[in-house]
């Protein structure tokens, strides 16, 4: 059984690969960076033969590996007599950008000096022309931000606007015991009455329906619910579109027993239908 898609990843350097390349293993391939091209036939050998789980497969090729061009028409030959056709995925960007991006990293340039790196960039530009032309994706990152590129990538590979879903964790917890590290957004909702001075309330979690019923019945929490699932629709499409992978909700009361519970419960029910994987978590739940 043959890999079911080849991508090999090349082009000027600083150009973008490397996060073409994270954008790919992201969506399950198998990427192998600064691949000698000789070794591919041997590479997808070993995929098919079912060493890695995935049979999709990314490659990085450039002239960190100087005589990568010397041989590129056999091997891909050798490739698809194997029943691979690999696509070749090439980036590029202005001249002014590269050097712009050499100068913040205080990386050296593969073909040049650090006193010459235009001509460094000249003499890539040259010897990648031939390849550039055969590409079967030409992408210019001279305006693309990191999570810009990413999702292009993305969008090319998967089809769609190039974005995944959004993780959401919603969790609750007692400001008794701290607030979770790691979360982005902390709402308090201390100013919903307390189902803790009710006796009958007072043993069990927000998780029950009693409780789950005397805090979302309360006129505070309904305006509150609303308001923030409104926030929500705001944000969860811009973190989206900025690249953001995760985003984790916090939500707390006193004790993170009763009102947090069943607020982050709730929560979850109304961001269920919005795009998102969601997960629910109470960290304080069972705490006395």
């Amino acid at each position: 059984m043959t890999p079911t898609r080849v991508i090999i990843i090349t082009g000027l350097s600083g150009s973008g690969k490397s996060s073409a390349a994270r954008a790919l293993e992201d969506e399950g391939f198998f990427v192998v960076d600064n691949l000698p091209l000789v070794l591919l036939p041997q590479l997808l050998q070993l995929v098919a033969q079912g060493v890695r789980f995935t049979k999709e497969v990314g490659v990085v090729v450039d002239v960190r590996n100087r005589d990568f061009l010397a041989g590129l028409d056999e091997i891909l030959g050798q490739v698809r007599e194997a029943g691979c056709w690999p696509e070749i995925f090439f980036f590029d960007a202005s001249d002014e950008i590269l050097i712009r991006r050499y100068s913040e990293t205080r990386r050296r340039h593969p073909l040049s000096t650090k006193e010459h790196l235009q001509d460094g960039i000249d003499q890539e530009r040259n010897l990648l022309s031939g390849l550039r032309a055969e590409s079967t994706v030409v992408v210019d990152t001279s305006s693309l931000t990191v999570h810009q590129l990413r999702s292009k990538v993305v969008e090319i590979v998967r089809g769609g606007d190039g974005r995944l879903p959004l993780v959401v964790q919603i969790q609750s917890f007692g400001f008794r015991y701290g607030i979770p590290s790691g979360s982005d957004l902390v709402m308090d909702v201390r100013f919903v009455p307390n189902p803790h001075f009710i006796p009958e309330l007072q043993p069990l979690t927000g998780l029950d329906p009693a409780v789950s019923e005397y805090v979302l019945s309360q006129q505070p929490c309904q305006d509150f619910l609303q308001r923030f699932k409104t926030l929500l629709q705001f944000l969860i499409p811009q973190y989206q579109k900025e690249g953001k992978s995760y985003l984790t909700i916090s939500v707390g009361c006193t004790g993170g027993r009763h009102r947090s519970v069943a607020i982050a419960e709730e929560l979850g029910t109304l961001c269920r239908g919005e795009g998102v994987s969601l997960k629910v978590v109470h960290r304080d739940k069972d705490k006395g």
